[in-house]
Parts: C-alpha cells; sequence; structure tokens
C-alpha cells in the first residue's frame, strides 16, 4: 500500500494542523467512526469534517498526554533499547486516500522492520485496561495506521497514573484492517456527499435535527412508515424505564439526605456525599414585567424551541 505526504507538521500551527485533518479520517477518528469512542459520536465527527461543528477543546489529560509524549518515548528507548524517530508529516494512503496518518514516531523492530509507535499516558483508575491488552480505541487507532503505511506491527507504550511504563508489540491484523477500511469509507461517503449517517441517541445528534429542523410548518402533518409503530412502542417502553429509574434515583437521594440531615457532607467506605446550602439571586420578571413593562419589554429575549411530544393510539 503506497502512502504519500500531506504536509510537514513542523512548526505547522494547530489551526492549518485541524484544517489538515478534516482532509480525511485519521487514526484518533477510528474509533469514532466504529462507534465505540466514550467521547465522540459519528455525527459529532461527521459535522467537524464538515465545518458543522466545532472541534471539541483539549482536556487536561489531553495536554498532559502530548506535554509527555517525549518522556515517554525517551522511556520506551531506555527500557527497549530501540530507537523512535519522529515523524513530523501527515501521511495519505494512495490507496485509500480519505485515511490519514499522524504518527508518533517510526521504530525498527528485527523482525517485523519499520514498526508504528504510539505514545500514550492513561489515568491510575484504567489501569485494568492495560493488564492483558490495549483499551479498543487504541487498538483501532494503530491498525488504521498500520493501515495507511503497511508495516506489519507497532509498539505502543504507555505512562499509567505518573508511576506506571508499560509497552506492547501489537501484530498487523488484516481482519481488522478490512472492517477499518470498509467502515471509514462508508463514513467518508457520508461526509462527501454532505448526508449524516444513521441518526443514533446522541445529544449531538439531537442538536443537529433540531438545528436542521428548526421550524415547523403550520398546520401540516404526514403519514409516517409502517415501521414507525415500532418507534412509537420503542419511546414508550423508554419512557416507563425511565420513569421507574429516575424513582429509584430520587428514593435513594432522599434516603441520603435523611441520613445527612443538617449536615454538608456524609462519608462511607471511600464514598462522599454533600447537601450544602447554595445561594443565588434571580431576576423576578414577573414584578419586572408588572412595575417597569416598557423596561421589560427592552431587555426581553424571545426565544423559540420545537416542542417533542408523543401520543399513542390506546
Amino acid at each position: 500500500m503506497g502512502t504519500k505526504v500531506v504536509t510537514s507538521t513542523e512548526n505547522l500551527p494547530y489551526e492549518e494542523w485541524l484544517e489538515y485533518r478534516k482532509m480525511g479520517i485519521g487514526g484518533s477518528d477510528a474509533s469514532v467512526v466504529c462507534g465505540i469512542n466514550k467521547y465522540k459520536t459519528p455525527i459529532e465527527l461527521w459535522m467537524e469534517k464538515l465545518n458543522n461543528f466545532p472541534p471539541q477543546e483539549t482536556g487536561e489529560s489531553a495536554y498532559w498526554g502530548t506535554q509527555l509524549e517525549s518522556l515517554v518515548r525517551a522511556e520506551f528507548t531506555k527500557r527497549t533499547g530501540i530507537e523512535v524517530n519522529l515523524v513530523k508529516q501527515i501521511l495519505q494512503s494512495e490507496e485509500y486516500p480519505f485515511m490519514l496518518a499522524n504518527l508518533d514516531g517510526v521504530c525498527n523492530d528485527p523482525l517485523y522492520g519499520d514498526c508504528i509507535f504510539e505514545a500514550k499516558t492513561a489515568s491510575a483508575f484504567k489501569a485494568n485496561e492495560w493488564e492483558d491488552s490495549i483499551p479498543d480505541e487504541y487498538m483501532l487507532q494503530i491498525q488504521h495506521y498500520m493501515a495507511v503505511t503497511g508495516y506489519k506491527a507497532a509498539y505502543i507504550a504507555v505512562l499509567i497514573g505518573g508511576n506506571t511504563f508499560r509497552w506492547r508489540l501489537v501484530e498487523r491484523d488484516e481482519e481488522l484492517i478490512s472492517m477499518l477500511i470498509e467502515l471509514e469509507e462508508r463514513f467518508w461517503g457520508y461526509v462527501k456527499n454532505g448526508t449524516p449517517p444513521p441518526v443514533d441517541g446522541s445529544e449531538a445528534c439531537a442538536k443537529y435535527l433540531a438545528e436542521k429542523y428548526s421550524e415547523s410548518i403550520a398546520n401540516s402533518a404526514v403519514e409516517l412508515p409502517i415501521e414507525a409503530e415500532k418507534l412509537f412502542k420503542d419511546y414508550n417502553t423508554a419512557c416507563e424505564k425511565l420513569d421507574k429509574v429516575t424513582e429509584e434515583k430520587q428514593l435513594a437521594e432522599n434516603k441520603l439526605k435523611q441520613l445527612l440531615g443538617n449536615n454538608e457532607v456524609g462519608t462511607v467506605g471511600g464514598n462522599i456525599v454533600s447537601w450544602k446550602s447554595i445561594s443565588q439571586e434571580r431576576l423576578d420578571t414577573k414584578t419586572l414585567k408588572s412595575e417597569h413593562p416598557i423596561l421589560y419589554k427592552k431587555y426581553a429575549n424571545k426565544t423559540s424551541y420545537r416542542r417533542f411530544t408523543v401520543k399513542s393510539a390506546e
């Protein structure tokens, strides 16, 4: 599989790097496309690629992951004797141009030759995810990179909780790569056509639908397809489950409040619950409207939204 260089990332401004990422699907996008990412949904990614959704801001964990990358790389070389060469380029598959790769580095293995190197950091709370394997999202990421480069293996090194270091050698998985290519090609088709991927239960999808169909046509109606009857059933069943779970949650909350009494904080077995008094100042809009109607009208903001209701057949 041939690979070409899209651009050098040396001294490349972050904003420009983000623009290049919109040219295709990167390694960190692979788990999103496959629907297993905990922090981003396919429709969010689709909106990002089309400039309809701002990229998620980099959090503290991502920031420190970037800052500690060189340390992880140096420790890997120290423990294994394997040198890592930086790859300051965005790479693109010639066979599948929608597949991009921004590698942490490349190293050489006596058996496999050139290999991917990927550096990670992880919270101590996720240590169990690294016990016998690596997290699924990172497996997809390095297999994506191997698909782009044609390499036969990848090393992934991780610093866990700031005091535990591990690394693993992962072989190329042709079956997994074939699945990745199929799913990523399908997803990229949605991007090229401007057609959203199938709707899901995410807030991002709800936001997209609310913006796309922001205004209802007065007195309009449509005959829904017969398969919509199942959606009514699914909706009502979910509401029943939600009511039950909400009541169970409220029961547990009420009992905890009873145990706290007038105390602000309670602890048991490492668990902490707080019930603190909070003071807030709120504008009394009702009184303002009554006593100062002109002032109220001047500063009042009119908002509109579409209210969703479901009424099932008896």
